[in-house]
């Protein structure tokens, strides 16, 4: 039943993402909503980001100084691991695990909420593609604006070590600086921004679907927010091994 569930679940995600993905009616109103969704999905996670990505930045930068105590090692390894560390995985796959908490369910409970108002079924009524109209903006939105903020947090989460560096005597600041330059390879910031597109899609589309088939009440809105995260999450960790084994074999 589980499977049947699923298959059902798959095939209506599929058949919304088609109507999702249809041309708009005023593109006047559409380019209005997507600055809006730009504004409330991308703007405002910037502060989160850079919250998050300094304190991480700075952790990953003391847990390899503590652990890579060695005469065999150099010490630039430190800032050179913690580079490789940001690029590859955190500034792309868990930025967007974080975001799909902050995004996703905010997306779901807001088409949920106008859902269970009705506010949908009146744009169906009036003729309009109520799919497109309120989440094409929204996809769009995210994936254009999740590139600018992986580069933010690959950037902050970089000077959160380099803060390490120069608040303690852990590392000499030419040493992790060094670290940070040496042995760069270009094609990782890409891999991580080619990533970075798939998981914005996926953290969009799954919360809008799960918003927009909300049937009930408020208490259904909080929970089609938690299954649009929970769904959102393992999708992005499903992807983060496809991608990787495709990108960087």
């Amino acid at each position: 039943m589980g499977i049947k569930s699923s298959l059902v679940s798959f095939g209506q995600y599929c058949v919304f993402i088609t109507r999702v993905f249809s041309l708009p009616e005023k593109w006047r109103i559409f380019f209005r909503k997507l600055v809006q969704e730009i504004s409330k999905l991308g703007m405002d996670s910037i502060p989160l980001v850079a919250i998050i990505s300094v304190f991480i930045g700075a952790v990953i930068t003391i847990q390899m100084q503590l652990n890579v105590i060695s005469p065999l090692v150099p010490s630039y390894s430190v800032g050179l691991a913690t580079r490789e560390i940001v690029l590859l995985e955190f500034s792309s796959s868990i930025l967007c695990l974080i975001l799909a908490g902050k995004v996703g369910s905010n997306i779901a409970s807001e088409i949920g909420t106008m859902r269970v108002t009705e506010q949908i079924d009146a744009l169906e009524i009036m003729g309009v593609n109520s799919a497109s109209f309120l989440v094409l903006p929204k996809i769009i939105a995210f994936l254009i604006f999740m590139p600018v903020l992986v580069i933010f947090s690959m950037s902050i989460s970089m000077v959160g070590g380099y803060l390490i560096a120069v608040f303690t005597d852990m590392i000499p600041v030419s040493r992790y600086v060094y670290g940070l330059q040496a042995l760069f390879k270009e094609w990782y910031v890409w891999y991580g921004l080619i990533k970075s597109l798939f998981f914005s899609f996926i953290v969009s589309s799954i919360a809008s679907y799960f918003g927009y088939y909300v049937k009930g009440g408020a208490l259904d809105v909080g929970k089609a927010s938690t299954n649009a995260v929970v769904t959102s999450s393992i999708m992005i960790l499903l992807f983060d091994v496809v991608l990787t084994k495709l990108l960087l074999q």
